[in-house]
């Protein structure tokens, strides 16, 4: 989880992440490791910097042979 996302908009400090959308959030994730537990596999969940976590998270595996990841689009004005 990105602390930058909670919070509030560029333009008007608006939250980008509303009670709602977080209870949904945190509702998926458990669903998901759930699911993946039940196949023997599991989540990592960090709460961070995208660019600091996935790279302690590569320090501590070691051996990572590949690294998939998306980037928000941002809205240009």
């Amino acid at each position: 989880f990105d602390p930058r996302h909670y919070l509030g908009t560029h333009c008007y400090s608006l939250p980008k992440t509303g009670p709602h959308r977080l209870r949904f959030l945190l509702e998926s994730v458990k669903d998901l490791r759930e699911t993946l537990k039940k196949k023997g596999s599991t989540l990592v969940v960090r709460k961070g910097k995208p660019e600091d976590v996935v790279h302690d998270l590569i320090t501590q595996l070691g051996s990572v042979i590949a690294l998939v990841f998306h980037e928000e689009v941002r809205e240009i004005l």
